[in-house]
């Protein structure tokens, strides 16, 4: 068994460790990559643009972003993807992805208008930042963390 397969059962036995843990990597990995496309969507560098319906309606990622987290909340509510499963992992991650695209546009719920590059939209980064300390991939995933350095170190340093 590889070490971090082995160090990744040790640190998550607990299911719910586990799916808090995966919820914040989907989380991290999707706010981060949101910000990046949007952010190169504004200056109009590389080939990512809005997405606009043919009617000229601009859809903003938070409605994908609702629409996984009623997904995500209608398999847990039916108790699918609970426990220990790989569904139960691929919604965790899932949830974590939905809430960034979510919270992304959190000043859009607010002001029902576009602030997202404007002062206003800033809130959209406080609240993520908020809701991703909830998370906390250091708490989650704190231990396994603490095991991966401490087993590179172990493997650099001399005896």
């Amino acid at each position: 068994m590889s070490t971090l397969k082995r160090l990744y059962q040790f640190h998550f036995r607990n299911e719910k460790r586990e799916r808090a843990f995966l919820a914040s990597l989907g989380f991290l990995a999707t706010f981060g990559g949101v910000r990046a496309i949007t952010y190169m969507i504004h200056v109009g560098v590389g080939p990512f643009h809005n997405v606009v319906t043919s009617g000229g309606l601009h859809i903003h990622h938070l409605v994908w972003g609702f629409l996984l987290l009623l997904l995500v909340g209608l398999v847990w509510l039916l108790e699918v993807g609970v426990g220990s499963s790989w569904l139960a992992s691929v919604t965790a991650i899932v949830f974590g992805l939905a809430a960034a695209l979510s919270l992304d546009e959190f000043a859009l719920m607010l002001d029902l208008r576009d602030v997202y590059w404007e002062r206003q939209g800033r809130v959209s980064v406080d609240v993520a930042v908020l809701f991703f300390n909830v998370l906390l991939l250091a708490w989650w995933g704190g231990p396994f963390l603490a095991g991966l350095v401490r087993e590179a170190w172990h493997r650099v340093s001399p005896a």
